[in-house]
């Protein structure tokens, strides 16, 4: 087994798992760092050791690759960590809505990520950093927004295509965090509450359906934002409206986002029912901030095919000239 590959699959795997992004960060440095050694340098344990970028860790797990057997840490993890749920619906999606770079709080790159995402086979991927409220995450202000744009759509390959987006954040009123002509120019525009999130039911329900009323606006992220499980802790669900809600989100053609992070099973299965019943589209999404996380969807999937969602009511699973068709 290479090296490099090694080292990527543990980060990937670790990644999946939801582990401390810095032990994920760690195997992808060691990667970074033995890929642009020489070759002597490489087969030299003592001058090897002592590259910035390798620690004991991946240091080990080098050598085992070397010597030619799979290392024991990635043979533990291939153990411990869930496999992907292989399921029909899970096959039938096409691309991913909701994705974060280290342009914000993910991890990497946005060349790692679509890379990550060309190799599940996406057909797209969208880029969705955080807006400038977000100040915890690094939100993109309008000027890094606007240089970031370019750099998204750079990442197109043949058969693969990267969305130029953002998670813009629901103001207090239900205002949106950007300026209105930038987020026009973008293909993809996910809505989320990240703040004041135990507001007055009422207040709460007037905010999403300002927010979703927002010709900009076409999909409505995690729309509970609670945890449930996690290093993060739990916390409980946004209070609102939810027939409300989901009836604006239909009257305008917004997607309601089946998060697909363990963490959050967000919408909980009752409101995913009621925003059925309203007749909603869909968008299954991993939310990932790193590239091992792309490989969430297949929780979301299994959530959406126990609750009954039709496919073709999930945007997710349209192909790319359609999906632009309706963004647009």
């Amino acid at each position: 087994m290479e090296p490099v590959d090694a080292l990527l699959e543990i980060a990937s795997l670790l990644e999946r798992e939801r582990a401390s992004r810095y032990r994920a960060k760690a195997f992808r440095v060691a990667a970074a760092a033995f890929a642009d050694l020489p070759d002597d340098v490489k087969d030299d344990a003592t001058r090897l050791r002592a590259v910035k970028g390798i620690g004991e860790s991946t240091f080990a797990v080098i050598r085992e690759a070397q010597s030619g057997v799979v290392p024991t840490y990635l043979v533990e993890l291939r153990g411990d960590v869930e496999p992907e749920i292989v399921s029909a619906l899970r096959s039938a999606l096409r691309g991913d809505l909701h994705a974060h770079t280290d342009w914000s709080d993910g991890t990497t790159s946005i060349s790692v990520m679509a890379e990550a995402a060309r190799a599940l086979g996406h057909e797209y991927q969208a880029v969705t950093d955080h807006s400038p409220r977000l100040r915890v995450a690094r939100g993109l202000s309008a000027e890094r927004l606007r240089s970031q744009i370019p750099l998204v759509r750079a990442e197109s390959r043949e058969g693969f295509t990267m969305l130029a987006g953002i998670e813009v954040d629901i103001l207090d009123d239900g205002a949106l965090d950007q300026d209105d002509e930038l987020l026009a120019d973008l293909d993809v525009v996910v809505a989320s509450v990240h703040s004041h999130l135990r507001m007055d039911s009422r207040a709460m329900t007037a905010r999403m359906i300002a927010a979703v009323s927002n010709p900009r606006v076409n999909v409505l992220g995690h729309c509970t934002g609670r945890l449930v499980e996690g290093s993060r802790g739990t916390r409980p669900q946004s209070e609102f409206d939810a027939a409300a809600v989901f009836a604006a989100c239909a009257e305008n053609g917004v997607a309601v986002e089946i998060n697909s992070r363990p963490e959050r099973q967000d919408p909980p299965d009752e409101l995913i029912a009621t925003a059925l019943d309203a007749g909603c589209l869909f968008a299954i999404d991993s939310d990932a901030h790193a590239p091992g996380q792309l490989s969430l969807l297949d929780h979301g999937a299994q959530r959406a095919e126990r609750a009954g969602v039709p496919s073709g009511r999930i945007i997710t699973t349209w192909g790319l000239e359609r999906l632009l068709a309706w963004t647009l």
